[in-house]
């Protein structure tokens, strides 16, 4: 689990900085490690989709000042 954590908190930090909004792997732990990671972020919001073979992670950040 460690690894899978390493590998999300780089992808998370990616997309943090808008590099892209969706991400999609085969591994679960990698999913997991970084949907918990992204929810960490007071302004995102997180939805996950598990297509069978893939999982997808989709960030939405809310940049708005209200």
């Amino acid at each position: 689990m460690h690894e899978a954590d390493v590998w999300a908190d780089s992808i998370a930090n990616e997309m943090y900085g808008r590099l892209y909004d969706i991400y999609s792997t085969p591994d679960y732990k990698i999913a997991c490690a970084l949907a918990f990671r992204l929810a960490a972020i007071e302004n995102c919001r997180i939805y996950t989709v598990d297509e069978g073979d893939r999982y997808k992670i989709h960030a939405r950040f809310n940049t708005s000042n209200s």
